[in-house]
């Protein structure tokens, strides 16, 4: 099925004006225009869109939050599904694969932050072949890792306990192994973006009142 750019805004939330900075960029080029000029989706540029959603969420230090982040997978599954059985996708389905973003929340950080980045395109080319139960295997090792620091933080663990220091190096193996090189340096930087940016924190923070700074806290002291 095809869309017009303004189709397109419509069903997903995102500004026709992101629509337009994400062909300019790169991110999500539409693969026909009209005779008049007016760019034209099909359904792997929607896919592609999706995609790009994704990775601005979680290439970079979104990958802390767990329940949007249980969504937005579970619209990537069900993308893939529909890839694999090269299903036709209707509005319906563009709305549902959309569902757990809020498109309009980081719309000025990607022109900032991502498009050219190093750890997006690394992002990029290792999700792109990710599987359905690549993806269930992610969710799993994340969930268990945050559980993990989450019980530690209610246990009263120092940051500095080994047992502290040792979850904080598989949180930064987990985004190392799954979606871009994370150095020591890049990981502290994260941690600290973790309690500067209030967004960062309500969503971490869904583990237990105060995990935001405990994290924050126990990556700086690695």
């Amino acid at each position: 099925m095809a869309f017009t750019v303004g189709e397109l805004a419509k069903l997903t939330g995102i500004t026709v004006r992101t629509l337009h900075h994400y062909d300019e960029i790169g991110l999500c080029r539409p693969s026909q225009r009209t005779r008049a000029g007016y760019r034209v989706y099909d359904d792997r540029d929607v896919l592609r869109l999706q995609q790009v959603l994704v990775f601005r969420e979680l290439g970079l230090p979104l990958v802390e939050k767990r329940g949007k982040l249980d969504a937005m997978l579970a619209a990537v599954d069900s993308a893939l599904d529909r890839l694999a059985g090269a299903i036709t996708m209707q509005d319906d389905d563009v709305k549902q694969m959309f569902e757990g973003f809020d498109p309009a929340q980081y719309d000025a950080e990607v022109r900032a932050r991502w498009g050219t980045t190093a750890a997006y395109k690394e992002s990029a080319r290792r999700t792109q072949g990710y599987s359905k139960a690549d993806w269930d295997r992610y969710k799993a090792e994340a969930a268990a890792n945050g559980e993990k620091r989450a019980a530690l933080m209610r246990a009263g663990t120092p940051v500095t306990d080994p047992a502290v220091q040792a979850a904080v190096t598989e949180h930064r193996m987990l985004i190392d192994r799954w979606f871009y090189s994370c150095s020591t340096e890049m990981h502290k930087a994260l941690g600290s973006m973790y309690v500067t940016d209030v967004r960062f924190t309500e969503n971490l923070d869904k583990l237990g009142a105060g995990y935001a700074q405990y994290l924050s806290d126990a990556i700086a002291a690695s």
